[in-house]
């Protein structure tokens, strides 16, 4: 998978089963989590291309309410610690 972080294209290994919160950390990528994948902050908060966010599985209730937090929030935010 590639991560787009203030225009730097970084190239990295997903394995299956892993969250992006955890895919991040593991490879250095700054992305917050201050609760730890918890579903508790939306400080894990990503955007996003149309095309990406409509193959992901839909949101849960929980995770909508915590989006409803986060800064800079979009059509095509999701949370981090919820996409595996």
């Amino acid at each position: 998978m590639t991560w787009h972080v203030e225009g730097e294209a970084i190239a990295v290994t997903a394995p299956e089963g892993k969250t992006l919160l955890e895919v991040a950390h593991d490879n250095d990528i700054e992305l917050e989590g201050a609760c730890g994948g918890e579903l508790a902050c939306s400080t894990c908060h990503v955007v996003f291309t149309p095309e990406l966010y409509a193959r992901l599985p839909a949101k849960k209730e929980e995770e909508e309410d915590m989006l409803d937090l986060a800064w800079g929030l979009t059509e095509t935010s999701r949370l981090g610690c919820q996409i595996k």
